[in-house]
């Protein structure tokens, strides 16, 4: 193929004929988010309570991986009505009351999703793998694409940014010195502007890994995992590529760290009262296990970390 633009190698690493996220083991292959085991289910449980909050009846996860998230949903919420989105066909463990809408993956979304109403549409962990375009400052003080070579990941000059990358850059992540790296977040903002154009009324959530203006970093954020490990970037459709998201510039009402969110929610960490190991073990373990959940959830360096940006709409 020879180089090309890191944001068309990163499309087709993930979501080309044989991309990543079209493999069987998918994903969850590679890399465990919060949508897993018991901090899935505690943030399922938050969920439906914000869902419920707001009067809503309809959840919608995009980016729905194997259906880890929904699962829990189904569970903490049966009387909700549940959609996934992602590239794959249907799960085949998925209870059946859940839809299940195929995605042409990265920032399409499917024609089938649209004019939703009384719904919570949660994006979680779904723009960091939204393509973008990498840039970086030259020696002479010019932003320029990055290009890389898919099956190595070698990477070469491109041409200066122009238009209405460059513009975006300008305004939420300026960078003049050599060796400074942008990933040039427009195709972040469009993809979500795009999903919010698709709910007549609710809320949209998304939850990622992010930074806002006047802490970006300096060199970017880009990166991969394989089997368990970050490793270097290559989009050579082994390993998952990804990218933390400028989270101030989506359209958003609200912009909170994920401890503040869930904890508004209900969801704290906290050992249980000793004495109930030995009146109630069975309950005891149960609450254990809650708050065990809720610390991973809201533990500084990990999950915690994540961004939450909300918006009503409608």
């Amino acid at each position: 193929m020879g180089s090309v633009s890191w944001r068309r190698a990163w499309q087709e690493a993930l979501y080309g004929d044989h991309g990543l996220y079209r493999q069987p083991a998918g994903p969850q292959g590679h890399f465990l988010t919060a949508t897993h085991g018991t901090p899935g289910a505690a943030l399922a449980g938050a969920l439906v309570h914000l869902a419920r909050e707001h009067g809503l009846t309809h959840v919608v996860d995009v980016g729905a991986g194997r259906g880890e998230l929904l699962g829990h949903l189904h569970a903490a919420g049966p009387t909700l009505r549940l959609t996934g989105v992602e590239v794959v066909p249907r799960p085949e463990e998925l209870p059946p009351e859940v839809t299940w809408l195929v995605s042409p993956g990265g920032a399409a979304l499917p024609d089938g999703l649209r004019a939703l109403r009384d719904a919570l549409v949660v994006a979680h962990e779904w723009l960091d793998v939204v393509p973008c375009p990498i840039a970086e400052v030259d020696e002479k003080g010019v932003l320029r694409h990055r290009w890389v070579e898919p099956s190595t990941g070698t990477e070469s000059w491109g041409p200066p940014v122009h238009g209405e990358d460059l513009r975006w850059a300008v305004a939420h992540w300026p960078a003049s010195t050599p060796g400074q790296r942008v990933e040039i977040g427009l195709a972040r903002d469009r993809s979500w502007s795009g999903l919010l154009a698709r709910i007549e009324t609710g809320v949209a959530l998304a939850v990622d890994y992010g930074h806002r203006g006047g802490e970006r970093p300096a060199f970017g954020t880009l990166t991969a995992y394989r089997a368990g490990r970050q490793v270097t970037p290559v989009p050579d459709g082994t390993c998952d590529l990804t990218a933390h998201v400028a989270m101030d510039t989506l359209d958003h009402d609200e912009l909170l760290d994920q401890r503040t969110a869930l904890r508004g929610l209900g969801v704290v960490a906290g050992r249980p009262p000793r004495e109930l190991a030995r009146t109630e073990p069975a309950a005891y373990l149960r609450a254990l296990e809650r708050s065990s959940a809720a610390a991973a959830l809201t533990r500084p360096g990990g999950f915690g970390d994540f961004l939450w940006a909300v918006k009503r709409v409608g």
